[in-house]
């Protein structure tokens, strides 16, 4: 059985995330949540907060053991994008982008 949360429109680059997600594919949910305890990234929490509402999810809906837990996939997607512009010389401006992100983590329990 497979359960799943998603985090939408976390206001962080994809890119960030993604590198904290690749670090926890595969794990068990509870040994995935004590690596994350210990990255200092604010986007080891977000996925950390995904990763807590998934297993809620899974002891709550559907009765089973977060220990027999594992993650099946933690998948990063591209968020809408907030454009922004900042004064520059002379009376112009320049643009940038702010990102955001959707962070989507599935487990599946071992049976």
């Amino acid at each position: 059985m497979q359960v799943q949360a998603y985090t939408k429109h976390a206001r962080m680059s994809p890119r960030k995330v993604r590198e904290i997600t690749r670090s926890i594919q595969g794990r068990n949910a509870a040994e995935a949540v004590e690596i994350l305890k210990f990255i200092p990234r604010k986007s080891a929490r977000l996925v950390s907060k995904t990763l807590q509402s998934a297993i809620a999810n899974a002891e709550n809906n559907n009765n089973l053991s977060g220990d027999s837990l594992t993650i099946e996939s933690a998948i990063v997607e591209d968020g809408p994008v907030f454009k922004r512009f900042r004064p520059a010389s002379r009376g112009s401006a320049h643009p940038y982008k702010k990102s955001t992100s959707h962070i989507r983590i599935v487990l599946s329990d071992n049976a």
